[in-house]
Order: C-alpha cells, then sequence, then structure tokens
C-alpha cells in the first residue's frame, strides 16, 4: 500500500507542458503566460503559417478565378450527356447525287427540298458576308432577327439595318426582322436570349417555311459548308434532325482549335414542333465539312461582342477589355482557362491548355473568304494584326 500522501490537481500531461502544474506557487501572471506559452509551444507553426498566409491566398484565388475553379469541379457533380451517334459522310464534287444519297442510305429526290438559313444577328458583319455567300446558292430564303438591345440589356446599333445595302445579293429572299429590347436590368441574359428566339420563331412563319423544309439552326459564325446543305436537300429520308461536326476555331482561322462543335443542326421542320433553340435536341451527329470561328472580329467589336454575350460574367475585370491585351491574346493564339475547364464537363475533352498551334492551312475553307482575301486577310492564317475603327 502507498504510504499518505498531499492530493495534487495535475492531470495526466505528456511531456509538453511539464512543469506547468508547479508554477501554483507562482504569481497569476506568470501562470498564465506560462499556459500561454504552452498552447503555443503544442502548436503547429506549419499550420498557423497556413491560417494566416496560406488561407487568404486561397480565398483570393478562389474570387479571382471561381468561375474557373467551377467549371474544374463541374465533372464531379454534373453527369456528362450521353454520347452522339455518329453517322459517316461521304462526299466528292466528282459523285453524282444519287450516289451520294445512296451511300448514306438515303433516296434522292426529283426536286431538292426548300432550304432557310435562320439566325440572330448581332454585329457580325464580315462573317455573316462570308456565310451568306457559301450558303447562297442553296438557300431559299434567309431570315434574320435583330435588336436594338443586346441579351446583357445594353443598347447597340441596327448594324445589319445600317449595312443593308452590303447584302443587296440576298435581298430578294431576305426576310428582316427587328425587336426591341426590354431592357431589365439585372436579369440573367438568357432571358433575353430566349425571348429573340422565340421572336425568330414567328419571323419564320411570317417568311413562309412549311413542313419538311430544311431549317438551318446556328449562330452566325457556325457555317455549315454549302455542298453539305445540297447534300441534304436533295436526299429522302434523312434524319429529322442532325447535329452538325464543324471545326472549331478561336479568332480567325489560323487557330484551329478541335473539330467538336456541335450546337449547328439541320431540322426538317414540323410546325408545332420545330423551336429555334440552340442546344442538344437529338443523338444523331453528322461528322462533316463546316467551321465555326468564335471571336472572329475587329478589336471595337471584340469588345462590344465581350460585354454583350449571354456568358458576360467571364469577364471579370475591366482590363480583360484593354485593346492592346486583347490584340495580344489574338496573335498569341491561346485557349482561355475558362473555356478549357468548360470543355472537362464531356471528361473526353483533348482541347490544349495553353496556346494553340497555328495552322498555316487554308484548305477548304469558304470559297468566298479566300476570293476576298483582301477584304478579310485578318481571317487568314498569318495574319492576326486588327483594326481599331
Amino acid at each position: 500500500m502507498e504510504a499518505a500522501g498531499y492530493y495534487s490537481n495535475c492531470k495526466k500531461n505528456d511531456g509538453i507542458c511539464e512543469g506547468i502544474c508547479d508554477g501554483e506557487h507562482g504569481s497569476k501572471a506568470v501562470l498564465s503566460m506560462s499556459r500561454l506559452k504552452c498552447a503555443l509551444r503544442g502548436f503547429d507553426l506549419r499550420a498557423l503559417l497556413f491560417l494566416l498566409i496560406g488561407l487568404p491566398i486561397i480565398i483570393f484565388v478562389i474570387y479571382v478565378h471561381g468561375q474557373k475553379v467551377t467549371y474544374f469541379l463541374r465533372p464531379i457533380w454534373e453527369k456528362p450527356p450521353e454520347p452522339f451517334t455518329v453517322l459517316p459522310h461521304y462526299y466528292s464534287e466528282n459523285v453524282s447525287m444519287a450516289n451520294q444519297c445512296k451511300l448514306h442510305g438515303w433516296k434522292v429526290r426529283e426536286t431538292p427540298r426548300r432550304v432557310f438559313d435562320a439566325v440572330l444577328f448581332s454585329n457580325e458583319l464580315d462573317i455573316l458576308d462570308i456565310r451568306w455567300h457559301e450558303l447562297g446558292p442553296y438557300v431559299t430564303e434567309f431570315v434574320l432577327l435583330e435588336s436594338n438591345s443586346t441579351f446583357t440589356g445594353l443598347e447597340k446599333k441596327l448594324h445589319f439595318k445600317e449595312n443593308r445595302q452590303k447584302f443587296e445579293f440576298a435581298e430578294s429572299r431576305l426576310t428582316y426582322g427587328m425587336i426591341g429590347g426590354r431592357f431589365v436590368k439585372g436579369e440573367n441574359p438568357f432571358v433575353e436570349e430566349s425571348y429573340q428566339r422565340v421572336a425568330l420563331d414567328q419571323l419564320l412563319k411570317i417568311a413562309g417555311i412549311t413542313d419538311d423544309d430544311l431549317l438551318i439552326m446556328s449562330d452566325v459564325d457556325e457555317i455549315p459548308s454549302g455542298h453539305t446543305i445540297n447534300l441534304l436537300r436533295w436526299c429522302d429520308d434523312t434524319p429529322e434532325i442532325l447535329h452538325l461536326q464543324l471545326k472549331n476555331y478561336l479568332y480567325s482561322f489560323e487557330f484551329f482549335l478541335d473539330d467538336k462543335s456541335w450546337r449547328a443542326s439541320i431540322h426538317r421542320y414540323r410546325a408545332g414542333t420545330t423551336r429555334y433553340a440552340h442546344y442538344r435536341k437529338q443523338m444523331s451527329f453528322w461528322q462533316t465539312q463546316g467551321g465555326t470561328a468564335a471571336s472572329a472580329f475587329g478589336i471595337n467589336d471584340f469588345i462590344f461582342k465581350m460585354k454583350a454575350y449571354s456568358h458576360v460574367d467571364r469577364i471579370r475585370f475591366s482590363y480583360f477589355l484593354n485593346p492592346k491585351r486583347i490584340q495580344h491574346v489574338i496573335c498569341k493564339g491561346p485557349i482561355s482557362l475558362t473555356c478549357f475547364l468548360k470543355s472537362t464537363r464531356s471528361r473526353r475533352s483533348s482541347s490544349p491548355l495553353g496556346p494553340i498551334p497555328s495552322t498555316f492551312s487554308a484548305v477548304h475553307l469558304p470559297a468566298y473568304l479566300l476570293e476576298k482575301a483582301d477584304q478579310y486577310r485578318y481571317l487568314l492564317p498569318g495574319n492576326c494584326m486588327r483594326e481599331s475603327d
């Protein structure tokens, strides 16, 4: 049996604060300082530095690049869409239309379908000129709607109306419409975009579209090849809806990104069913020719478009709109980190991170672009410098 002794309130210790209990005979101030020293001695210095320095840096980075972080994590919380059913595309200028239709499992028609090309227009005058000349031989009616409002609610000029004389070649086949903006402050830009697309549905009816006519649904810069449209108008038993695989170019036809663009689509029109939209509507994906030249503008138009389109939330800082910075980015040809991370949604993206290598091939570009090379040189490989209006 242990000998009797005095009672102690010292708890079991791990050696870090050894001796603190003996400080009970000292003053309260000394004891308090000793306990503080004990607490600091038991705290990891690296953890302290992380809290004081690292954590504020992380918060700042998330504030600046928060959208990129959410895009990067998108594959975790969002299930990727089902893969397309890819259809092969056969074409040669020396093969008859009957044989081309047969190769696709379709029948040739006695007469071609009517074709309607409908677009929402902002300020892409050069690209529209190239588009309409590429598709002109095969289109029955051009349908164009513009507004005095951007999707973000900014007031804008009616650029097409002011430059309509430039498109006299299409005047006899043009249905033009103008819709007034709603100018709702703070509204999601996609609401205004949807409002304008509904108006375009009505304009198509005014243009005289009927069942089984072909309707091209794509942005102005998503340009299908003319021979693709010609094939679809001459063949029977084609799918009701076809998404077109176009080549993605960034800033001009010099910087080829990938061939995964799918938003452009061709519809066999059905009254009461077909709605003009810019999202996935069908599983069929047709490997075809054509391209989309995103952000192919002059400097001032580039700045306007950045402030006007539906994804304006990506313009986080005013220096993004600096003309010198924009010119530098165009000539370097980088893909923004935002675009790259957004593409990870598919989990099969092969998009590069960093500068896109220049391509020096101008093969299979719209013929009119090459015919007017002096006028549209900035869109061709090796000519990245833009003029400020």
